[in-house]
């Protein structure tokens, strides 16, 4: 059952912990990575054997792979997901930056370029955590931004085939190539490229804790998005809120891992002890029942700020959550005072759930109270920057003196000798 703690009467330390511990995975991934350098595909092929049961003959997705998958997936099916590719292109549009120049009459340029990244990596979930939303978030921001060419790794199944769902939305969101590869190995494989996979310059998207560490061992090699923990959503819900549906947007978290983490905090202790009984209700109901009773057990909280949401605001910014609800009649009138959320989630008819799959904002959010520091994924992932600077001779002359001032007084004197030999040579 749920705990629910009353603010001020237990120590802080105790609300804010949470039991996160996985598995020392860096020694296998470290490895693994390892292997696929050295040998490529012929590692690539082996793995898919041993983690994934499946005798390939192809890493490759072929065209008639992509049709039977077509045929295989139902019109409502592909209809929901243009209509979300949609809203989210529609979002994501408006995050696009340009380039700019700054022109000065004493003949200086200045300025920046913005350039998209050329090749990305993406990688998906496939088995019983198959999610085509990941597809549809991670790739059409990159297609926004210009990216040539967008790779996607994904694992097969036993008979090496690929979830259908997966391949009709990475047809949907543009997907350039699919590799049937999964686990640390299709992360090694896009970071060192190997006979069939090419090498990325990013990677992005969700994975297991064999995933995240290997996107962490391979950073500075290539960039990636974040390493993402476990799920976490946090309900802020006054008294008028109705317990079922609370209850319900916690579970909509809980379900995903063993690990994740639900919170509500309230400013009513009859709401809380209402909800607690609802999760009780609805868990033995849902076809991950499993998951999200460890889930609420090890890391759901209910947090009462009695008759104070200023205060439960203050509680939330603490946490700093993946996914922040606002289950109150005017959220606008607190969204100024959220400092620290991934997404924010408005009123008592906006789920977490609509964020996920459909509303157009992105998904992969930051988590583990990375919301501080960190934001979105957005178009601005999927591009880089370089500046440029020019000088005519003359412009340089009247700031020389000064340049090498400032490079004699951080002991660099070839800084300064560089700025002053240009007025020397006249």
């Amino acid at each position: 059952m749920i705990k629910i703690y009353k603010y001020n009467e237990v120590n802080e330390s105790e609300i804010f912990l949470r039991d996160i511990k996985g598995l020392d995975t860096s020694a296998v991934v470290a490895e693994i990575i390892a292997n696929v350098a050295k040998n490529g595909d012929k590692a690539l092929y082996e793995y898919s054997e041993k983690f994934d049961k499946a005798k390939l003959d192809s890493l490759m997705v072929c065209e008639a792979e992509f049709e039977e998958a077509m045929s295989l997936v139902d019109d409502e099916f592909k209809d929901v997901i243009r209509r979300a590719a949609v809203n989210i292109e529609a979002f994501h549009r408006h995050q696009v930056r340009n380039s700019f120049v700054i022109t000065d009459e004493n003949g200086i340029v200045k300025g920046q370029k913005v350039m998209p990244i050329e090749k990305v990596g993406l990688y998906v979930p496939g088995g019983t955590a198959a999610y085509p939303s990941s597809v549809l978030m991670n790739c059409i921001p990159a297609k926004i931004a210009g990216c040539s060419e967008i790779v996607m790794v994904t694992p097969p199944s036993k008979d090496g085939k690929i979830n259908p769902h997966i391949l009709a939305a990475a047809y949907v969101a543009g997907v350039d190539r699919i590799f049937k590869v999964g686990g640390a190995q299709a992360i090694a494989a896009l970071a060192y490229g190997t006979e069939s996979v090419p090498k990325v310059d990013k990677i992005v998207g969700p994975g297991n804790a064999f995933v995240a560490e290997a996107k962490k061992q391979v950073f500075g090699r290539v960039s990636i998005d974040m390493i993402a923990g476990p799920s976490e959503i946090l309900v802020v819900a006054d008294a008028a809120s109705n317990p079922a549906h609370v209850a319900a947007d916690l579970l909509s978290q809980a379900e995903h891992d063993r690990m994740a983490s639900a919170v509500l905090v309230t400013d009513s202790y009859a709401l809380a002890e209402a909800v607690s009984l609802e999760l009780e209700r609805q868990i033995p109901l849902l076809a991950r029942a499993e998951i999200a009773r460890t889930s609420i057990d090890k890391n759901g909280k209910i947090i009462v700020a009695e008759n104070d949401l200023t205060l439960a605001i203050d509680i939330a910014n603490e946490i700093a959550p993946e996914h922040l609800e606002l289950c109150v009649d005017n959220p606008f009138d607190y969204l100024d005072a959220v400092k620290h959320a991934g997404s924010i989630f408005m009123g008592r008819s906006c789920p977490e759930a609509l964020g996920d799959y459909f509303a157009g904002p992105n998904h992969t959010l930051p988590t583990s109270g990375t919301a501080r520091f960190s934001s979105p994924l957005s178009v601005d992932d999927f591009v880089k920057k370089s500046q440029f600077t020019y000088y005519t001779a003359d412009a340089l002359s009247k700031v020389a003196d000064k340049v090498a001032y400032f490079a004699t007084k951080e002991g660099l004197t070839a800084h300064a000798k560089s700025t002053t030999i240009r007025s020397e040579d006249k």
